[in-house]
């Protein structure tokens, strides 16, 4: 698969350094018939038969021929114990014959096409289908859902066909681990029992019990201690735990939910709450459709106790130590005791160590001379603003038609930085009746709310979509090229959607763009952790004049009242806010684990290589023993799962830290 390097992206695309721009998936020509008339279960079950009786052959030349030319394989630990996307068939044979030289050898056992049709409560999307290829209908294949079983466990997949030289071939095949035999979730008809009846004198009840697992006071030790309890801890502990792993979470913060609980007095997610759900315990039906902080915070705590995780609050690293002999971590922690005026040490020696402090790292806020001299109210990074002031409003009574808020005596703020956040605290400024600019480094993606959920989420992550495990399934299977080549197609509409306030934002000196390669949101989001805006109001108040646009400029000099910009010209401000992101999670890592810890992490963390796979994210980092897991919370629910399945792996001896 092609690949260019950030540095050939265009001025104002900023990437992570490394991160790949991976090309979009060129699609077959659309077939010479009417798809409607196909039968698709016959068609597929003739494919995966097919692909079946072709594994015998070690060379895995007739496998590779069932695959079109532009054909995909993507394994999700099922064959190779890694993230893998492999292109062409002589690729994919060259993949599946380095799996099968493996340790045990995937030694594929069955492939077997999964359509619900004994299950009535079964998804219908699983069945058989035409689907189009490439998002539009422009490109009509075949799609079906697999099951799999291997020697190591059970699997699930998705195989898309396209029609090519007269036959149905395999355009995508994905394959995803899903459990080990012998060592299967503890759900549904393996969940524990609760109660051994008869007579047990002394028995400890349930609240016993959990008292005593959680604070580890009795020779236990967790074997995997999680730093940070936001989604990304807590999707990896309910994981861990339901498959017999012993994880501990840790935090700074007075209580779980806090990581949301503390921010901006109005944010709201921007996500849709069935993009959202966690692991184990969708949202309740009436939930909103956009769960403002508190509510979420508030749903983080309940689930970290319903779902019996264990959680030491006020509680931080204080030194650790990796021992290579013992294959183990020595960690010192101070935590914070109940009473809230104590704090105790304790020395942890995990096998294993999750670092699920955020995506992104230390927060990011540029050494501007003249900080130091601000006179104004505030002068702070995104992540510590704690809201605008009421008293914006004193000044504005009277002033409507005067110019937008241009009156004498209004308070001034100045954000920089031009994405969520600073739209975010931009708009509550301009609410609370501030006269608000906001500088703009570099060109930013805007999407509406309304074009974000009726068209790139609408019958997948929506009301009437499928079961979220299955919507994550249709996401994932795709080579990221193919679904960055899909969100391409989805950008367009969305811009006819938008194209009014996209015009308006042009008129008022804000400068947007579609993405990398005009993928628009998911690719900015994967290939730089941000740089752009879901639009919630903010950027109404941009066209409106009410949020004013200083664009392409840097804040050179911090001034007593206000700041130079890199043209020289000036802005007054008695509020400041740097909204200009973060570090890479290895800034972390260098904090907590020092220099030579980070420096034994083989890549960066986020962004894509050249085979369109993650970067160090929810797999072996380099460093034995610890793991990055982050992300949105659809992410940190869907690699959860993968992240808990190669420590479960490991800890069972089913495979070596430094196997391929």
């Amino acid at each position: 698969m092609a690949a260019a390097s950030v540095d050939s992206m265009p001025p104002t695309m900023q990437y992570l350094p490394g991160s790949v721009n991976i090309p979009l998936t060129q699609f077959p020509p659309p077939p010479p018939f009417s798809v409607g008339d196909v039968d698709a279960a016959h068609e597929v079950k003739s494919v995966v038969d097919r692909l079946n009786g072709s594994l015998d052959d070690t060379s895995f030349a007739s496998t590779a021929g069932l695959f079109a030319k532009g054909g995909y394989w993507r394994d999700h630990l099922m064959l190779s114990w890694n993230f893998r996307t492999v292109q062409g068939p002589s690729q994919i044979a060259e993949f599946l014959q380095a799996c099968s030289r493996s340790k045990d050898g995937f030694r594929l056992q069955r492939i077997a096409v999964d359509d619900d049709d004994d299950d009535d409560d079964g998804s219908p999307c699983r069945r058989p289908a035409t689907a189009p290829l490439d998002g539009q209908a422009k490109v009509l294949g075949i799609r079906a859902f697999l099951s799999i079983e291997t020697v190591r466990g059970r699997g699930d997949g998705l195989i898309r066909l396209a029609h090519e030289d007269g036959a149905w071939k395999i355009f995508t095949m994905y394959t995803s681990l899903r459990e080990l035999r012998g060592h299967e979730e503890g759900t549904f008809q393996r969940r524990p029992r609760g109660v051994s009846h008869g007579g047990q004198p002394g028995r400890r009840n349930w609240a016993d019990e959990r008292l005593l697992a959680r604070e580890y006071r009795d020779g236990t030790e967790p074997k995997v201690l999680i730093i940070g309890a936001g989604q990304a801890g807590l999707t990896a502990a309910v994981r861990l735990k339901m498959l017999g792993i012993d994880a501990l979470i840790i935090d700074r913060n007075q209580r779980v939910g806090d990581n949301w609980r503390n921010r901006y007095h109005q944010l709201v997610l921007h996500d849709p709450v069935w993009y959202d759900h966690m692991p184990y315990l969708n949202f309740p039906p009436q939930w909103p459709i956009f769960t403002p902080k508190d509510k979420l915070a508030d749903w983080f705590e309940a689930y970290a106790s319903i779902m019996e995780l264990n959680v030491w609050m006020r509680t931080e690293p204080v030194k650790t130590c990796w021992d290579e002999g013992r294959r183990a971590w020595t960690i010192e922690v101070a935590r914070g005791l109940d009473d809230g005026s104590t704090t105790e040490t304790r020395t942890l020696r995990p096998l294993h160590v999750i670092q699920a402090t955020g995506h992104s790292g230390q927060k990011y806020q540029p050494d501007v001379p003249g900080t130091e001299s601000f006179a104004g109210h505030l002068i702070c990074h995104s992540s510590e603003f704690p809201g605008a002031r009421e008293q914006g409003n004193q000044d504005q009574q009277g002033q409507e038609g005067q110019g937008q808020g241009q009156g004498q005596g209004l308070l001034k703020a100045v954000v920089v930085g031009s994405c969520n956040s600073a739209h975010d605290i931009a708009q509550d400024f301009a609410e609370k009746g501030y006269d608000v600019t906001m500088v703009q480094r570099s060109s930013t993606h805007v999407v509406s709310s309304r074009a974000v959920t009726d068209i790139a989420l609408r019958g997948l992550f929506s009301e009437d979509g499928p079961p979220v495990d299955d919507a994550d399934m249709l996401v994932h299977s795709m080579p990221n090229s193919m679904l960055k080549a899909v969100q391409a197609e989805v950008v367009k509409l969305q811009r006819d959607e938008d194209g009014d306030l996209l015009r308006g934002l042009e008129r008022a000196g804000f400068r947007t763009d579609d993405g990398p390669d005009g993928s628009g949101l998911f690719f900015k989001y994967f290939q730089r952790g941000g740089g752009y805006y879901i639009d919630v109001g903010a950027s109404r108040l941009i066209v409106d004049g009410r949020i004013k646009v200083r664009q392409g400029r840097e804040v050179s000099e911090v001034l007593p009242r206000g700041v130079r910009l890199s043209d020289g010209s000036e802005l007054e401000a008695d509020e400041v806010v740097f909204a200009t992101g973060y570090r890479s999670m290895r800034s972390q890592t260098r904090q907590i684990f020092g220099h030579d810890a980070a420096e034994k992490v083989a890549d960066d963390v986020w962004g894509l290589n050249a085979e369109g796979e993650w970067r160090t994210m929810w797999q072996r980092s380099g460093h034995p023993g610890l793991w990055y897991h982050g992300g949105n919370m659809a992410l940190c629910r869907y690699y959860s799962r993968l992240l808990a399945l190669q420590i479960k792996g490991l800890d069972e001896g089913l495979y070596a830290y430094d196997e391929d």
